[in-house]
């Protein structure tokens, strides 16, 4: 029996308005060409960097999040390697003295370890085309921080849960978009197969991975691929590999370099930069409630487990729910079940976000709580979602169009009646023992409401006047 053991580099853009170490803007997605560049990200001789202070802090947010040692100050170094896309040919990045040391994250009932995050700027970016590659360089020396785990996760599911955990953090902490698709998100992974058991076996680097499903691709096929090795009794061989899309194959670029190859040295150009205790205390009071703890908060409330979950990392839907829940009109579950289901199913189809509607939490909330109440049936309520987006009001459109529950029994009797009377086959077929047949008369009467009755109502007076216990 083989089993995979895997680490990630996680790359998080920062989401400061300048580079990590210039003063060019650094939302550079969408922009023209090498729009974004100065004499500094270009590596123009005499030109000097200085360390952008939000982007340290920002850094420092992840850290304290994730429980991280964080140093008394930080040392950046300069890792040579040769960078097509990089002018200066070398990373400004940090080496011996990180950001942060150890920490973890929650997933699925355990820790996942972390080694290290420093902060780093980026290089720009290459555009193969026949025969000539061009280079934009708006994207050199924009921040980055580095996430680096321990090898903890097992199989490609958990690393792509780990990402969107990691996702979901950075996104609650306001420190990056962290959008896979803006290229504001993107891992390397490091995996190797081992018999259980048996010491770490040889591992492999495959690079630039940016989506989610990619690094789930990526790792499926390459665990494959050193399983098949190990059976045939060979041995995996160390290496840096890429991933083909379209073919959903791993392939070979060059092979492993070690830590000596990068010649790490101190920046001689950026002095250490001080985190004096204070300002370190100011940032941890300044973190918001962190996806584990508002989780904890969701299940506290009588929240279902796996629902308490799923909103708790969904930065946006939590937002949503908890101004919804801050006006007490309607229970935690009601609202979770309403927004998971009926809404979220409503804004996939349509392919929407919740920030692109008018749909406000209150009125969401006094929607669920007209349902909750019994004045409006489930029916009637997603009746009334779509225009809900648009900003209308719920209260109003059931009492201009008349919507709110038949309750009245005697009504309902006599509409109970008309459906018997109207299917006698069905009523003869309830009347043996075939309760299926029930359905088609409790639709009749339904119809006849618009929808507005409650079914359970329907069918219990239905049962009665059948003589069906």
């Amino acid at each position: 029996m083989y089993e995979a053991v895997i680490g990630l580099e996680v790359h998080l853009h920062l989401k400061t308005r300048t580079k990590a170490f210039c003063g060019c803007e650094a939302d550079y997605f969408g922009a023209e060409p090498n729009t974004h560049t100065c004499p500094v990200c270009l590596g123009l001789p005499g030109a000097l960097p200085v360390a952008n202070r939000l982007a340290v802090e920002y850094g420092l947010r992840l850290a304290l999040a994730l429980g991280a040692e964080v140093p008394g100050r930080l040392v950046f170094h300069r890792k040579h390697y040769f960078y097509p896309d990089l002018p200066k040919n070398y990373q400004i990045s940090q080496y011996d003295l990180p950001l942060g040391r150890g920490g973890s994250l929650p997933l699925g009932g355990r820790r996942v370890r972390i080694k290290r995050l420093h902060l780093e700027e980026d290089a720009g970016k290459s555009l193969h085309l026949e025969g000539r590659t061009l280079l934009d360089l708006n994207r050199a020396g924009s921040p980055l921080i580095e996430l680096v785990t321990e090898p903890d996760l097992k199989t490609p599911e958990e690393a792509r849960l780990f990402l969107q955990r990691i996702q979901a953090l950075v996104q609650t902490l306001g420190i990056s978009d962290a959008s896979p698709e803006e290229g504001k998100l993107r891992a390397d992974v490091n995996v190797s197969v081992r018999r259980v058991g048996e010491p770490l076996g040889t591992k492999v680097e495959i690079k630039n991975l940016n989506s989610f499903k990619s690094v789930q691709r990526a790792l499926e096929y390459e665990i494959r691929r050193q399983t098949e090795v190990l059976r045939r009794g060979e041995r995996v061989k160390q290496a840096t590999l890429g991933f083909e899309e379209g073919s959903g194959k791993t392939y070979p670029m060059r092979t492993k370099e070690e830590e000596a190859d990068y010649r790490y040295f101190p920046e001689p150009d950026l002095p250490p930069v001080a985190i004096p205790r204070d300002w370190l205390e100011e940032v941890r009071q300044s973190l918001p409630e962190l996806p584990w703890e508002k989780e904890a908060r969701y299940r506290a409330l009588g929240i279902k487990e796996k629902d308490a979950e799923v909103l708790a990392y969904a930065p946006a839907l939590s937002r949503f729910l908890d101004e919804a829940l801050s006006l007490g009109l309607a229970s935690p579950q009601a609202l979770a079940n309403w927004l998971l289901a009926d809404l979220m199913g409503l804004l996939n189809e349509r392919g929407l976000g919740l920030e692109a509607t008018r749909l406000s939490p209150e009125a969401f909330a006094r929607l669920v709580a007209l349902f909750e109440r019994g004045e409006v049936t489930s029916r009637v309520a997603k009746g009334l979602l779509p225009e809900l987006l648009e900003g209308q009001d719920p209260e109003a459109l059931v009492r201009a169009r008349g919507l709110r529950v038949v309750a009245d029994e005697g009504a309902l009797k006599a509409l109970v009646a008309e459906a018997i009377a109207a299917m006698p086959e069905a009523a003869e077929s309830v009347r043996q023992g075939k309760l299926k047949a029930l359905d088609a008369l409790v639709g009749q009467v339904m119809r006849k409401t618009k929808g507005q009755a409650k079914p359970e109502a329907v069918r219990r007076l239905l049962l009665e006047a059948l003589g069906v216990g």
